[in-house]
C-alpha cells in the first residue's frame, strides 16, 4: 500500500467523518462484494445429500414420510363409536384440505338409519355449516328422500367420502380419497345401514372401485357387506334436470328394496 502523506490522510479521515463514518473497523480496506475463496469452498462441501432427520421409534420427521393411509387405518381401527370416529377425524393432520377448510363436515341425520348416503365432498354451505348437504344439492336430496317417505329426522344418515370442503370445490384427488377410506369403511361399520346409496362418481370410486356413474346408477351392488344402490348426485340433478326421471326411478328401487327387504 502506497504511504499517505499525514495531512492528506487527516483530510480523509475529517471527510469520512463529515459522511457519518464514526467507528474504524479494520486497518485494510474490505472489498464487501468479493467472496472468499474459502468460503465459496465451504458451500460446496456442505451440497451432499441431506436426508430427513429421524426422531424417536425410528420414523422420518419429513411429513413426505409419513403412511398417512396406514396412520388413518390405526386411528379409524381404533374407533368403537361414531364420537370416537369423528374425534380420530379431527385429530387427523395428514390430509391438506384440512388446513384450508372451515370445519370438519362428519356427518348429519340419524345414526343406526337403515339408509346410509355417502356423497363425495362438502360444499361452501356444508364447510359453513358443518353439515353434509345442507346447500340447493341438499334441499333437493331432501324433497327425493321425502318422496318416498324418508328424512334425515328419521331414517336416513349421511355422510362423505371427504369429510372438509376442497378447494374452490375442485374434485377430490386419489390420494385424498385413499386416506380418507378407512375412516369411511369405519363410518359404514359403526353406523351398520341395511343398505348404502352411493352418489356421485367419487363416492363409487371409494366404495366400488370404479366410476363412471352413468353406466353404474340404477344397479344394486354390494359395498362393504352391504347392498349398494349408485345414484345421481343431486348436484348433477340440478346441472341435468333431463335425468331427473332415471333418479326417479332409482328412488323407486330403493323404496321397493327397503320394503322387501
Amino acid at each position: 500500500m502506497e504511504s499517505v502523506d499525514y495531512h492528506d490522510a487527516l483530510a480523509a479521515l475529517t471527510w469520512q467523518i463529515e459522511l457519518g463514518a464514526d467507528e474504524s473497523i479494520a486497518d485494510t480496506p474490505v472489498n464487501r462484494f468479493d467472496v472468499p475463496a474459502a468460503v465459496a469452498k465451504a458451500k460446496a462441501a456442505i451440497a451432499p445429500d441431506v436426508r430427513p432427520a429421524v426422531v424417536g421409534g425410528g420414523i422420518p420427521s419429513d411429513p413426505a414420510a409419513v403412511d398417512a393411509v396406514a396412520v388413518a387405518k390405526a386411528a379409524a381401527g381404533a374407533a368403537q363409536n361414531l364420537e370416537d370416529l369423528r374425534a380420530a377425524l379431527a385429530a387427523y393432520t395428514h390430509c391438506e384440505l384440512k388446513r384450508g377448510a372451515r370445519n370438519l363436515v362428519f356427518a348429519d341425520g340419524t345414526p343406526g338409519a337403515p339408509v346410509m348416503i355417502v356423497g363425495e365432498a362438502p360444499g361452501r354451505d356444508e364447510d359453513r355449516e358443518g353439515r353434509p348437504f345442507v346447500g340447493r344439492a341438499g334441499q333437493l336430496l331432501d324433497r327425493m328422500l321425502a318422496s318416498i317417505g324418508l328424512s334425515r329426522e328419521s331414517s336416513v344418515y349421511i355422510t362423505n367420502v371427504l369429510p372438509w370442503r376442497p378447494p374452490q370445490n375442485r374434485d377430490p384427488k386419489p390420494d385424498e380419497i385413499a386416506m380418507m377410506q378407512p375412516f369411511l369403511h369405519r363410518h359404514i361399520a359403526l353406523a351398520n345401514p341395511q343398505v348404502l346409496v352411493i352418489v356421485g362418481n367419487h363416492s363409487c370410486q371409494a366404495l366400488l372401485g370404479k366410476s363412471g356413474i352413468t353406466r353404474l346408477r340404477g344397479n344394486w351392488v354390494e359395498a362393504q357387506g352391504k347392498p349398494a344402490l349408485p345414484m345421481f348426485h343431486p348436484a348433477y340433478l340440478l346441472r341435468n334436470p333431463v335425468v331427473k326421471r332415471e333418479a326417479w326411478a332409482d328412488l323407486l328401487s330403493l323404496q321397493a328394496r327397503l320394503r322387501d327387504g
